[in-house]
């Protein structure tokens, strides 16, 4: 079956409105190694497999940091704490006209790999094993070699929004 092409836009508005109301964890994605250090903002993230611990990013297909974890073959999922809105935004990109290094003044912690951690973060270290191209995007699944988990609430995107999540009583 051919995807239809006279209503595509429509298609594509309402799959945008519809995906505003789907909440995600704020992640930043993170590598180092011989082909430099990069990151970059991403809310496309989840758990694949417990057995063995998987997880997946989706990178925009056009942007460096994906060119550098393919290069580097190691990456770190951060799940950033609501108060991280600043390194969410800065990780998207919005101060790269004033600010040269995205990892300019940012908490870095020490683990056992290559990729950055950062602090205050649950953390998810991953070794890359595979990419699948979809779209304008690739998907980056990793085998996680390293865990950290962070004791806090996680910051949510949604309805392009920064979101803090609230307990339901009752």
């Amino acid at each position: 079956m051919q995807p239809p092409t006279d209503n595509s836009d429509a298609l594509r508005e309402d799959f945008l409105s519809g995906m505003r109301f789907v909440a995600n964890s704020v992640t930043v994605v993170t590598t180092d190694g011989s082909s430099g250090i990069s990151g970059a903002t991403v809310s496309a993230f989840s758990s694949v497999s417990a057995d063995p611990p998987t997880v997946l990013v989706c990178l925009n297909a056009d942007g460096k940091t994906l060119d550098t974890i393919k290069e580097n073959t190691d990456f770190c999922v951060n799940v950033l704490p609501e108060g991280a809105k600043h390194i969410a935004e800065r990780f998207a990109g919005f101060h790269d006209t004033e600010l040269s290094d995205r990892f300019e003044g940012i908490d870095l912690t020490s683990s056992n790999g290559p990729s950055p951690v950062i602090s205050g973060a649950t953390a998810f270290i991953c070794k890359l094993k595979d990419t699948v191209f979809s779209g304008s995007h690739v998907i980056c699944i990793g085998r996680v070699v390293e865990t950290h988990a962070g004791n806090f609430t996680p910051l949510i995107y949604m309805d392009r929004k920064f979101k803090r999540i609230s307990d339901i009583e009752g």
